[in-house]
């Protein structure tokens, strides 16, 4: 039984990818063309019309960021 290679991207795809979806491609289509995970695809496009960005840092809501911040206080 052979594991599959997990594979990164970088944000630049990550874009154009979101930016093919919001032009009018349909889902499956992308998935399919660029073999991607449906999961990936959809957390890409959840991420960039919520934050406009690919990074975690940058995708946490204010209340988790508020909850890192006092666990660091608390150490």
């Amino acid at each position: 039984m052979s594991r599959k290679i997990r594979r990164h991207f970088t944000d630049e795809f990550k874009q154009q990818i979101v930016d093919l979806h919001n032009a009018g491609m349909k889902r499956s289509e992308i998935i399919k063309e660029y073999d991607l995970t449906p999961s990936s695809f959809d957390k890409w496009v959840k991420q960039a019309r919520t934050t406009g960005s690919f990074k975690t840092v940058d995708n946490l809501t204010d209340e988790q960021r508020e909850l890192i911040e006092l666990r660091k206080r608390n150490k």
